[in-house]
């Protein structure tokens, strides 16, 4: 029997090469072995207070690069977080059992607090007991999260637990992280001091669907230092990162040309810088033409989100139907 498998993704931005090497590319495996629930956290994103027409343009465009990427609506269920109401009830049921001392403890809350504060809302302060209601819905047996989120899979799995030990029912699984391990693949930022991320600026950052001349621009722009002063010397991070990003995009010979040139103290980072550009622009070529006729299709992106949304509904009601029953929420 396959394992249930849930993840989302916040309609707050485009994916960016980090998305696709981190965790998309298992996605994509994950559907060969296991029942995938993909949503787009489209009732997350509200707590940031997104104009509609952004919010609605940022679902489009993120259900377009899932579908642009691999992810398939015949083997996965892929939907809209608010298509499926019954959501919102769970979240509102774990809510009654959720205790304000720890919600307040959760980092993410806290680092909100201290980025934000003329916008510390309920939505921020509850954001854990979403994250559960959307992943104990389909009695997930796993759940992919980074490092930055192994507190919120400890709270899913507290709240389902305590769920349990209340009602005297073992009926949520706990779930466990789903680790990718040595598969998952880390891509370093253009700024030369971390991962590729869209919290770390515009510029640091390489997205499926963006324009060449853009890709050109920022790859040019990207930290570089005075270059090696002895033979076959140890790369700074600010170097290894271009490198690292060059093993991801490019041919092997044209790697070895590179590190070649940077051991004989003969590197020019404006060539390499090019070439890499051109890599990049290669790579994410497919995605693009992808993703724009994908945005383009909405009868196609409109059925996609039908279909998820009726196979996510088929196990969400039951889920409520039987949550309900055992709390104690029965007709007469």
């Amino acid at each position: 029997m396959k394992e249930i498998v849930v993840s989302g993704i916040r309609p707050t931005g485009n994916l960016h090469l980090g998305n696709y090497f981190g965790a998309i590319k298992n996605f994509i495996k994950m559907q060969e072995s296991n029942e995938c629930y993909f949503f787009i956290a489209d009732w997350h994103s509200l707590t940031t207070h997104p104009t509609p027409n952004d919010l609605h343009n940022n679902v489009k465009t993120v259900l377009a690069e899932y579908l642009a990427c691999g992810i398939n609506p015949e083997e996965s269920t892929i939907y809209i977080q608010s298509d499926v109401p019954e959501i919102s009830e769970l979240y509102l049921l774990l809510n009654m059992n959720a205790y304000l001392g720890e919600l307040e403890r959760v980092t993410s809350f806290k680092d909100k607090v201290r980025k934000q504060p003329n916008n510390v809302n309920a939505g921020l302060l509850t954001y854990p007991t979403l994250m559960a209601a959307d992943v104990i819905i389909h009695k997930a047996a796993k759940v992919p999260v980074g490092k930055d989120q192994e507190q919120n899979l400890e709270m899913m799995r507290t709240f389902a637990r305590r769920f349990n030990r209340m009602y005297k029912e073992d009926y949520f699984p706990i779930p466990k992280a789903y680790n990718f391990g040595e598969q998952l693949v880390k891509i370093p930022g253009l700024d030369g001091s971390g991962k590729m991320g869209k919290s770390e600026g515009e510029g640091n950052a390489i997205y499926l669907g963006e324009d060449p001349k853009k890709i050109r621009k920022k790859i040019m722009k990207a930290k570089t230092d005075a270059g090696p002063t002895e033979m076959n010397q140890e790369k700074p991070d600010v170097i290894k990162n271009l490198f690292d990003l060059m093993k991801v995009v490019s041919t092997p010979d044209t790697i070895i040309h590179f590190d070649e040139l940077w051991n004989n103290c003969e590197i020019r980072y404006g060539d390499m810088k090019k070439q890499l550009a051109e890599d990049v622009i290669s790579f994410t070529a497919p995605f693009r033409d992808k993703i724009i006729d994908l945005e383009k299709d909405e009868d196609y992106l409109r059925k996609v989100t039908q279909i998820g949304a009726e196979k996510a509904r088929e196990s969400a009601v039951k889920t409520i139907k039987e949550v309900r029953n055992i709390i104690g929420i029965r007709k007469f």
